[in-house]
């Protein structure tokens, strides 16, 4: 069966984003860049990745990814419809009414979505990189959890889980450090 994975960067105080989107606080080393492009190139746009000579670049872990509509709506600002279009992609949604390109699609029930898309055959794991309210509905599906934590403090904006009270065990599995102060940790589903 495969797995969901919420692999996602976070600020020392748990936001994923700041209040309205922004990500460009993250600090970004050369040394960390070259884990991301060599360990998760799947993870990048892929109008980013052709600017990184990575076109071609095989899928290392994530065949699908599943997003809500705070994670896309970027893409969409710039003229990008199909912002990862090296892998299969689902956008989450209730308000947006429809998405034009056939590469990406539009669902209304992530949750059953997820459970499908889990039980069928695929050459991967499925991403999910949010948002929060997204992963806070996802929470029970959520296998992995791969968390690239920042040493910043945001103050406010988007938190990574933004649901109500329901603990949820995972047992950390490996962490590795890079020369920004980032730390990266991988964590499994305990139970």
């Amino acid at each position: 069966m495969r797995a969901l994975v919420y692999y996602v960067g976070i600020s020392l105080d748990g936001y994923i984003a700041g209040p309205g989107g922004e990500i460009d606080f993250y600090p970004v080393s050369d040394q960390m860049m070259r884990w991301i492009t060599e360990s998760y190139p799947e993870t990048l746009p892929t109008h980013i990745r052709s600017k990184l000579g990575l076109e071609d670049a095989p899928n290392r872990r994530f065949d699908t990814l599943v997003m809500g509509l705070g994670t896309y709506r970027p893409a969409l600002d710039i003229g990008v419809t199909s912002p990862y279009a090296h892998v299969r992609q689902y956008v989450a949604s209730t308000t947006l009414p429809e998405i034009a390109d056939p590469a990406v699609t539009l669902v209304r029930d992530p949750l059953g979505l997820v459970r499908s898309l889990k039980a069928a055959d695929g050459d991967g794991d499925i991403w999910l990189a949010g948002g929060g309210r997204l992963a806070a509905s996802l929470l029970p599906e959520i296998d992995e959890l791969i968390i690239k934590t920042y040493p910043v403090v945001a103050g406010a904006g988007v938190p990574v889980f933004a649901g109500g009270f329901g603990p949820a065990p995972f047992t950390p599995t490996a962490r590795e450090e890079f020369d920004n102060g980032t730390q990266v940790t991988w964590l499994a589903r305990t139970g």
